[in-house]
């Protein structure tokens, strides 16, 4: 078992209710075609975790439930918390409604319409309204790797951590990941000055690159690396450096853009060595999505 100061972690109530689908009307893609499709937020009943990150008639499409704290206050300091609280694996109970009681798991956040994504049940998704609220048992930030000081960890609920298989090797951790992703492939997110919010997204416009690097089969939930990029204090283009996290949101037709991830934890000088495991996904790890 990794050694980490879980017993100095805050667990605390953090509140939100399903955000109200947005659309982009009219949106002129990397390919130059105008997109009129689905896009963010709501309750959505056959997009969940395991599912292919590719290939929706959508853009940036969520799984599971999109919750907010105010929709119309996306960036004011309540919205903020319970962004930055809310992390990847986190219980969430819902608190209103006909599937009042009934209880799902954090998948992660999205960035700049700033939803926490939520896995519920199918049947309790039948159940939900988009009236309906949530509370999550929010804790994991400030969590540390007490033997690996120079691995940062973000957003990630210590139970999680330790079911993703990660071996120790020589000072160094071992994960496994469904895929390794180039930094050079890194879009939206880039320069941010704050990981513990949002998500990073994978530039999808060159399809060639993603099959040469095996990528182009990335399923919602699965755990990623990505080379070359540093998210300890943002994200930035460092040269050794890996990056885990978790992919949260699908693809997407815009310039710059494309699946989602979440960082979960991260090593400027390369202390982290991914491993290939087609298998590694939060859903199996947590029993989420497909993998019920």
């Amino acid at each position: 078992m990794i050694r980490t100061n879980e017993n100095q972690l805050v667990k605390i109530a953090i509140e939100g209710k399903v955000s109200p689908p947005s659309v982009w009307p009219n949106e002129v893609g990397h390919d130059g075609q105008v997109h009129n499709v689905p896009a963010v937020g709501g309750i959505t009943y056959n997009v969940i975790v395991g599912d292919s990150a590719f290939g929706w008639a959508a853009d940036h499409v969520e799984p599971g439930v999109s919750a907010i704290v105010n929709h119309e206050k996306r960036s004011e300091k309540p919205n903020v918390a319970f962004n930055f609280l809310a992390c990847v694996g986190n219980d969430a109970i819902v608190i209103s409604g006909e599937a009042k009681g009934k209880k799902g798991v954090v998948i992660g956040h999205h960035g700049g319409v700033e939803h926490v994504m939520i896995d519920f049940a199918e049947d309790v998704l039948e159940k939900l309204t988009n009236d309906d609220k949530f509370q999550i048992r929010a804790i994991g930030q400030g969590q540390k790797l007490l033997d690996y000081p120079q691995i940062r960890v973000s957003s990630l609920d210590p139970r999680l951590l330790q079911k993703m298989g990660i071996k120790e090797k020589k000072g160094k951790l071992e994960v496994p990941v469904a895929g390794i992703v180039p930094g050079k492939l890194m879009g939206s997110g880039l320069g941010s000055l704050n990981v513990h919010t949002g998500d990073y997204d994978i530039m999808t416009s060159d399809r060639d690159v993603l099959k040469k690097h095996q990528i182009d089969h990335l399923k919602l939930g699965d755990v990623i690396a990505i080379t070359d990029i540093d998210a300890s204090y943002g994200w930035r283009y460092l040269t050794g450096a890996v990056m885990i996290g978790v992919v949260i949101h699908g693809d997407s037709h815009a310039s710059g853009h494309g699946p989602g991830v979440t960082s979960i934890m991260t090593s400027p000088a390369g202390d982290i060595i991914p491993v290939i495991a087609k298998d590694a996904n939060i859903g199996k790890y947590l029993k989420l999505g497909r993998y019920r």
